[in-house]
């Protein structure tokens, strides 16, 4: 389970975190200097490959609480060439509809933004 207050994500088992990265068996900061990442253009493949080289065959992608971090059209299109399911969502949703498919057995990865 998650919860959400500005800035910061509580992640069962791990703590509190700025931006999160979540995969199946595991999760922890999402830390956007390693690939560069600003708000625009947004996340970029790069971001996602640890969600997938981890296993997940969902994603979901938060464009944090005020829907300004953005998704790089080859982002999508990476996901949608390898088969995986991508729910893109202001971050509250984008939790909501992560708790769900976790809790159901999906193999789910998230990039949480917490803040705008």
């Amino acid at each position: 389970m998650l919860s959400l207050s500005w800035g910061e994500i509580e992640i069962e088992g791990v703590g509190r975190v700025k931006d999160a990265m979540l995969h199946p068996g595991g999760g922890g900061e999402w830390d956007w200097r390693v690939t560069g990442t600003q708000h625009s253009p947004g996340i970029q493949p790069a971001d996602v490959e640890p969600l997938l080289a981890a296993g997940a065959t969902t994603v979901v992608l938060s464009r944090g609480q005020q829907l300004v971090l953005q998704v790089m059209p080859e982002t999508e299109q990476l996901l949608a060439a390898r088969g995986v399911d991508v729910h893109i969502a202001e971050t509250r949703e984008a939790m909501r509809v992560y708790n769900l498919l976790a809790d159901a057995g999906v193999r789910v990865g998230a990039l949480l933004h917490s803040t705008c």
